[in-house]
């Protein structure tokens, strides 16, 4: 991978993390989406053999670092995410957009579960499906990103 490819890739986890705690009115915040899930499962479906469960881990422990949360819960969320992305991501190729909407809900719904389940641990569980809304957002989100995203990165000639 060229140096040249890099701070494009770095740009789109910065903008991910800066999104992630930008202040939001307090009844839109089950509703943000998961946008450092977002970034992870684009980079490993369009440079698995580069980017993968590593990259993720790096991705989630600087969410946790910024957002605040336990040490481990997103960087363990979005690991899992990179591992079932990368399991999938040959046969994802070939969805149709509706196909890879309800995919990113599943893959984003597991990083969610999993980061809920931290939560519990910790003692601060969520009630119910409330965890789920990110999940919605963020696959309703991904035909509006993922095209942008892949023009830009083939301009830069990111590989």
């Amino acid at each position: 991978m060229d140096a040249h490819n890099r701070w494009f890739i770095l740009l789109t986890v910065v903008v991910a993390l800066l999104l992630s705690v930008m202040p939001l009115p307090t009844n839109w915040m089950w509703f943000r989406p998961a946008f450092c899930a977002l970034v992870v499962i684009f980079w490993t479906t369009r440079m698995p053999q580069e980017l993968g469960v590593g990259f993720a881990w790096m991705v989630g422990f600087a969410a946790d670092l910024v957002t605040g949360a336990a040490l481990g819960a997103h960087a363990l969320a979005l690991a899992v995410l990179a591992y079932f992305s990368l399991l999938t991501y040959q046969r994802t190729r070939a969805f149709n957009p509706a196909q890879q909407l309800m995919w990113v809900f599943v893959l984003v719904g597991i990083n969610q579960l999993l980061g809920n389940w931290v939560h519990g641990l910790a003692g601060k569980p969520v009630s119910g499906l409330t965890f789920l809304w990110p999940a919605l957002t963020t696959a309703l989100l991904w035909p509006l990103v993922t095209p942008w995203m892949n023009h830009t990165a083939s301009r830069l000639r990111v590989r």
